[in-house]
C-alpha cells in the first residue's frame, strides 16, 4: 500500500497530514506534480506542465490497494477501476456506484460554462476540513491494513 497525492492541486495542509498518516502507518506517500510547484517528499514525480500529465503518471503509479488523493473526478474514476482507493482533500471517499453521477455532474457544469454561464467555485478551505480529511484518511488506512 502506498499512499499517492495528486499534487498539482492538492492543499499544503493536505500533503502535510498525508506525510504525517505515512510517517504514522509506515506507508510510503508518492507526491506528483507538474515542474510549477515545489513539492518536499521523499517520492516526488516531477512531470511537465502538460493538460492531464500529472494525472497519467499517477494512473502508471497506481497499484490495487493504494490511496490516492485527488480532486478529479475523472482521474479518480480511473483509479477506482484499478482497484485502488481515491479519496478527496475535502475527505470525500469516491465509490464506483456514485462516480458516474459525479462525471455526470462535471459535464453539465462544463456545459454551462462553454454557453459563457458561471458555476460556483469551491468555498475557503477550513482547519475542520483538514480535520475531516485527516480522520477520512486514517480510517481508510485502518481499514486496508
Amino acid at each position: 500500500m502506498k499512499i499517492i497525492v495528486d499534487g498539482d492541486a492538492c492543499p499544503r495542509s493536505v500533503l502535510k497530514i498525508c506525510m504525517e498518516m505515512g510517517k504514522k502507518y509506515n506507508i510510503p506517500v508518492w507526491t506528483v506534480a507538474s515542474f510549477n510547484h515545489h513539492i518536499e517528499s521523499d517520492h516526488h514525480v516531477v512531470v511537465g506542465n502538460s493538460a492531464q500529465e500529472a494525472d497519467l503518471k499517477v494512473v502508471n503509479l497506481t497499484g490495487s490497494k493504494d490511496i490516492v488523493v485527488t480532486q478529479d473526478w475523472g482521474l479518480a474514476a480511473i483509479i477506482l477501476g484499478k482497484g485502488a482507493l481515491a479519496v478527496s482533500p475535502a475527505g470525500r471517499v469516491y465509490l464506483s456506484q456514485t462516480i458516474d453521477f459525479l462525471l455526470e455532474e462535471r459535464e453539465i457544469k462544463s456545459k454551462v460554462r462553454r454557453a459563457g454561464g458561471r458555476t460556483k467555485g469551491p468555498r475557503k478551505r477550513t482547519a475542520a476540513d483538514d480535520k475531516r480529511f485527516a480522520d477520512k484518511l486514517e480510517q481508510i488506512i485502518t481499514a486496508n491494513l
